[in-house]
């Protein structure tokens, strides 16, 4: 299931749930037996029928293998509920927690909310750097410390058209960002109105997954440096990606008849999606909208998103992110949580099955590798994204998505023209960035 942008008034709603609540979280303990009859509160967010039932079936899995660790699931909770919960703590509140959002693991970490993992994997002998990929591993942390492992991943990539790529005699999908950009005004067709029948890539940010991280991606771009300050205005990937994203705006007609078009637009998990109706020829997105397409007028492939000219090495790499999953502060069973925790995330067989019944990435190098993964090609490319060591993920921050709200409002200001001066602009970028992280640590 796509893991949606959150929205700045979530983010937000998170945070100030995290900051407000968390100087004093309610403690528990890790001296409990996890040999000994428990039943333990697993939180998480699933709530499509297929998927609350391979949540189910793992937890199955693992009451089988664990016969005293019973397992009450309650899914369809948000990040807020949880936090709610565990800053009351209590009996009613849960002793592993899930969440879609991984903007929000440097909240988790620095607040005390979700315990360090590290002297649960040391006590086990779960070598983390062994079992999961790093770029996973770097969503999961903050500052050293490990309150969270992944849960499955998702991965971004691109989707084609291959009759629309026959029809105007292109052969492959495109490697560099030139290719992109010569390819997409090549598959653009206009209407004889002056709107467009079909736009070969839609740049702007509003569309569907379109958010700028996952295209930014591609650049490798560093965020933050080593004292943990905004560095946008002085990385080069900066200005080439959004001279990249204005110039695609540029060859298919402006970014005023683009976005007339965008907002014509089925929405995205619908059968009226754009790509699914023939309407964009080319699309951003993640390992799951191959299950959506199976039915699709068209033939399609999906292949890595493209890369900068001056980089073709990195071709293969992509956005990484995922659920994440973690134990409770306040709960008072954290050994026998961890058994949970390590089952689901680190047993190659349950990381296997819950992929291929959620259609996810999954999760851990072994699983990756696995044979028993869903064949579908087109799925297969996004576990080589997975697997790319190229491929990254956003850096965890102290006031979870903030930053990543602040970098989609640019964006949005960006193609639409409002940034005359892109140095400028991404100066004042660092500044707010900058400001925002000083005021979450107050």
């Amino acid at each position: 299931m796509p893991r949606r942008t959150a929205s700045l008034l979530s983010v937000l709603s998170t945070c100030a749930l995290l900051l407000a609540g968390c100087a004093n979280p309610s403690t528990g303990s890790a001296e409990d037996d996890p040999t000994k009859p428990v039943t333990l509160r697993f939180w998480h967010g699933w709530a499509e029928k297929n998927e609350v039932k391979a949540i189910n079936d793992s937890i199955a899995r693992f009451e089988e293998l664990h016969p005293h660790i019973r397992v009450k699931a309650i899914g369809n909770v948000t990040d807020a509920t949880v936090n709610q919960a565990l800053r009351a703590g209590g009996d009613d509140a849960p002793d592993v927690v899930s969440s879609f959002t991984t903007d929000n693991v440097g909240q988790y970490c620095s607040s005390g909310m979700w315990v360090d993992l590290d002297p649960f994997m040391k006590k086990t002998g779960l070598d983390k750097h062994r079992v999961f990929p790093t770029a996973l591993l770097d969503y999961t942390s903050y500052r050293g410390e490990q309150c969270a492992l992944p849960l499955l991943a998702d991965a971004f990539g691109l989707y084609y058209n291959k009759d629309a790529f026959k029809e105007v005699g292109i052969e492959r999908p495109p490697r560099t960002m030139s290719e992109l950009k010569r390819d997409a005004a090549k598959l653009t067709r206009r209407a004889k109105g002056g709107g467009y029948e079909r736009v070969g890539f839609m740049p702007n940010f509003r569309l569907y997954e379109n958010s700028p991280e996952r295209l930014f991606a591609q650049w490798g771009p560093s965020y933050f440096d080593k004292r943990g300050k905004a560095r946008l205005a002085e990385e080069p990937a900066a200005r080439e990606f959004f001279a990249t994203q204005r110039e695609l705006i540029r060859r298919q007609g402006g970014y005023g008849p683009l976005e007339r078009f965008r907002t014509s637009f089925g929405d995205e998990m619908s059968s009226q999606n754009a790509f699914l109706t023939g309407k964009l020829a080319m699309h951003l997105d993640g390992e799951w909208r191959g299950r959506s397409l199976k039915d699709a007028p068209f033939a399609w492939g999906t292949a890595p998103l493209p890369v900068p000219d001056d980089r073709p090495e990195t071709y293969g790499r992509g956005f990484l992110t995922g659920t994440v999953v973690g134990i409770a502060h306040s709960s008072t069973h954290q050994n026998a949580a961890w058994e949970l925790v390590k089952f689901l995330t680190s047993d190659t067989d349950q990381v296997v099955a819950f992929a291929n019944a959620i259609h996810n990435v999954p999760s851990t190098k072994a699983a990756l590798a696995s044979p028993e993964l869903d064949s579908d090609p087109a799925f297969r490319t996004f576990l080589r994204i997975a697997g790319n060591r190229y491929s990254s993920a956003l850096p965890a921050s102290i006031n979870g998505g903030q930053y990543v709200a602040s970098l989609q409002d640019f964006g949005y200001a960006v193609e639409s023209g409002r940034v005359p001066d892109l140095g400028k602009g991404l100066r004042e970028l660092d500044e707010q960035i900058d400001a925002d992280n000083l005021q979450a640590q107050n």
